[in-house]
């Protein structure tokens, strides 16, 4: 996040998901990412859209979204669907809230975004624990991002 600010640095970060069919990923947005979303394969990735209310934290149930769908500009109503199959990819600015799942089959997701930090980033319409609490007998042998504050000083 620093180098963000910064301006400089690693700007950038990738990551891979597998939604299961039917998985859905709640409606959420963020407030400094933008994110490429892939369909790296399987099952074709559904994405609900909408815009935050101006001033707000809902979804603004008026205002169409437009978003970039491999370079194309595509503009659905608020509360609209996109489907990406295998290959294609939708680009997501900050405040646009979405949620998504895979349909007929497991979907293989890459995300490349500007880097965020989790803990403030991500906003989701309805409250969600991120990380189940786990009552560890043992030192844990890998730490989860969720960890370091407990573990490292």
């Amino acid at each position: 996040e620093a180098d963000l600010k910064a301006g400089s640095g690693m700007l950038y970060a990738e990551k891979i998901m597998i939604s299961r069919k039917d998985q859905l990923s709640p409606m959420h947005y963020h407030l400094v990412k933008a994110e490429d979303i892939i369909n790296r394969g399987g099952g074709t990735l559904v994405i609900e859209l909408y815009h935050k209310e101006e001033g707000g934290e809902g979804l603004d149930t008026a205002r169409d979204v437009t978003v970039m769908c491999d370079g194309m500009a595509r503009t659905v109503q608020a509360g609209g669907r996109i489907a990406l199959a295998p290959g294609e990819s939708v680009t997501l600015l900050p405040t646009q809230y979405h949620a998504f799942w895979g349909e007929g089959g497991d979907v293989l997701i890459g995300e490349v975004s500007t880097v965020n930090d989790d803990d403030t980033d991500n906003i989701f319409r309805e409250p969600i624990g991120r990380f189940a609490e786990i009552d560890e007998d043992t030192a844990p042998t890998h730490l989860l991002v969720s960890d370091y504050a407990n573990y490292l000083a």
